[in-house]
Parts: C-alpha cells; structure tokens; sequence
C-alpha cells in the first residue's frame, strides 16, 4: 500500500489486503519470498491476503503478449526478458507467496468484443480453470474461480454452470470495469451474481466507486477491489459524502475546514483543505499519506456501513441516503471526468509500482 504501513492499515480497521503476483513474480520473485517466510511475514501483515492471478496486469500489456491454449507469454515490462505464465504456473507462484486467497488464471475479456470473441476468451477461461483446480495442492489456501463471458449474459450464465462443476472455494466476478458504461456494469453484475452459490463468497473485481459498491451489494456481492481510494488519493480525489472533492482547486487555498466535517480520520482531525492543497501542490509525500489516510477511512467506515445495514436489515433505507453520492458520480460520467474504471487505466499503466498491495473491500464477516 503506497505511503501507509500495514499497522496503519490495521489501525483503520482493515482486515485483509490484495497483493499484485505479476509484479512480485517479476520482483522479487515468488521464491525468495517463499525463502524468506512467505508474503505475510515478508510485508509484516498478520492478516488475510488476497494475490490475483497476474493474468490482467499480463494481458494489458497488449503487443508483448502471445496467448495460447498452454498459457501466456510475455515481455517483462521491467527489462524486457521473456517469460511464460500456464495455469500451474500460476497457481505455483500463488502457492509460494503464500496468500490465503489465490485466483485461477483466465483471460480478461476486451472491451468490446463480438459474441464469438467473448466465446472463445470464456473456453479459454474455462480450460485454464479446470487446469488450476487440477494443479491447486495447498488445502489452507482457498482457490477462487473467475466468471467471465464479456457483456454476453448466455455467455456469463454458461460460465458461471461450469465453474460450478468444477468446484472452488469463491467466485468472482471478472472482465468489469473496461470501459463499458455503468449501467451495463451494473447489468451484467445484476445477471450474474444471483446465479453464484449463495453460500460461497462472490467478488467483484476491480469495482469500485461507493456507489458501485452499494449498487452491487444489493445484487448479492459480497467482496471487492479497487485502486480508485488510494491512486485518487495521490492524485488530489478526495471522497466524502457529498461527492468528490479536487484538492488542488484554487478555491480551497484559504479554506480551514477539514476534507469533510464530521469525519474521524486523521486528517480531517488535524488538516485543513487549505494545508491539504498547499502539501499536494508543492508535491509533499505527506500529501500522499494524509489523502490515502482520509480516503481509505472513507472506504472502510462506508464498508462498515453497509455491513450494519445489512444486519439491521435497512439496506434499502441506507441505499436511499446513498443518493447524494449516486448524484455525483452521474454527473461525473455525464461530463466526461468520471474516473470509475479503474482497472481500465491500471491496466495501461500497470501502476508502475511492482509488488503493490490494493485495498480489499469486504461485506464478509469470515473469510
């Protein structure tokens, strides 16, 4: 996690994190981390983690891949040098880091795709999933599959039958969030996540948004990841209730209040927006950690949220005082400035972070 460490993560109440395995397959390697006590004791993280397969990060690399029924190869985007990801090599890496929760390989869908496109990603998909079942040795380590099928809801439901024969442990949902509009988003998740075992976990990768978020709980989902709380974070987005604040805005160069009155977090008990805009603009690495800091306690305490509502059983009345943010973002995506894809632009930057960790939002109360 960029700029904070795991015990602060752990004071805000996080409970579980996302680590990426291409770019620790990359560096520095999954065996020396296995050598030196495996990714927990390597990070200092005494809790949940949670590695994804790398087949994204390897797939947005678009010319220096060469995908096959055997697996992916690819250029390193560090120095060049070749490698070749199968889906036991996958899992292998995974089980050597050490993760609680490792992910099968599969191919992320592009965005568009023609049905017969989105056909033959999902046979490849499902191919490699039999595969890593059939490759997947260590029992403590809980082996989800992934549903894709791009926008096609035969498609979707198909893959969702067959990752059900196959067997796993969770199920996620794939192939979002890359560049489709929100409302297909929210379509497709809406299709897809009823048809998962109910008793097993779903998540949703790589959403989202607060309002994303409360949409797809409502559907049934009960995970998810996003870079969008902490790369915002570091690019001046600030969360609150009302909506997304830009610090850098000139019309907070005299502004004392916090980010968002009434807020705990750190920040906004000590900082004004005024300070805030002063660290970002003058490019301080404290304006990293004090945005990440306010950002991440926006996600988790809305998590929690969501949680309580849920077990009060009031989850449409918090949904209904979800507007004022559901408000925001249509006017976002209305005027072009919406920056709810993330994965979309991860993937063409790959985050030029290697061995980055991402925030794991969860409605779970055991993992």
């Amino acid at each position: 996690m960029k700029a904070l460490t795991p015990e602060e993560l752990q004071e805000m109440g996080a409970e579980i994190i996302l680590s990426n395995t291409y770019h620790l397959y990359l560096r520095p390697g999954q065996e020396r981390i296995r050598r030196l006590g495996g990714l927990h004791k390597f990070m200092h993280w005494n809790h949940p983690l949670l590695t994804d397969s790398g087949g994204f990060q390897v797939f947005s690399l678009h010319s220096l891949v060469k995908v096959s029924e055997e697996g992916v190869q690819f250029q390193s985007h560090l120095d060049g040098s070749r490698h070749r990801i199968t889906p036991e090599k996958a899992v292998e890496i995974q089980e050597a880091l050490g993760a609680d929760i490792i992910m099968c390989l599969d191919e992320c869908t592009p965005y568009p795709a023609s049905h017969e496109e989105a056909e033959r990603s999902l046979e490849l998909t499902l191919n490699w999933s039999r595969r890593c079942k059939e490759s997947h040795r260590n029992p403590d380590q809980a082996l989800f599959g992934i549903v894709q099928g791009g926008m096609y809801s035969d498609l979707r439901r198909r893959s969702v039958e067959t990752m059900g024969e196959i067997g796993f442990d969770g199920y996620a949902i794939g192939g979002l969030s890359v560049g489709e509009s929100k409302g297909m988003m929210v379509q497709v998740v809406g299709e897809t996540a009823p048809l998962l075992p109910a008793h097993q976990p779903r998540y949703l990768m790589g959403v989202g948004t607060p309002w994303d978020i409360a949409q797809t709980v409502q559907q049934g989902v009960d995970l998810f990841d996003c870079v969008l709380p902490t790369r915002n974070a570091r690019n001046g987005m600030l969360f609150t209730r009302k909506g997304r604040l830009v610090i850098k805005n000139a019309r907070f160069a005299e502004d004392d209040l916090p980010i968002e009155p009434g807020c705990s977090c750190y920040t906004c008990r000590n900082y004004s927006r005024a300070y805030l805009r002063h660290l970002y603009l003058a490019e301080e690495i404290l304006a990293m950690r004090l945005n990440t800091i306010h950002n991440l306690h926006f996600y988790l305490t809305f998590m929690k949220e969501i949680r309580q509502a849920i077990d009060q059983d009031r989850l449409q009345e918090f949904l209904k005082d979800c507007h004022p943010l559901r408000e925001a973002e249509e006017e976002k995506e209305a005027d072009g400035s919406d920056s709810s894809s993330p994965c979309f632009r991860k993937a063409s930057s790959l985050e030029k972070s290697p061995g980055r960790s991402g925030m794991f939002n969860s409605n779970l109360k055991n993992l």
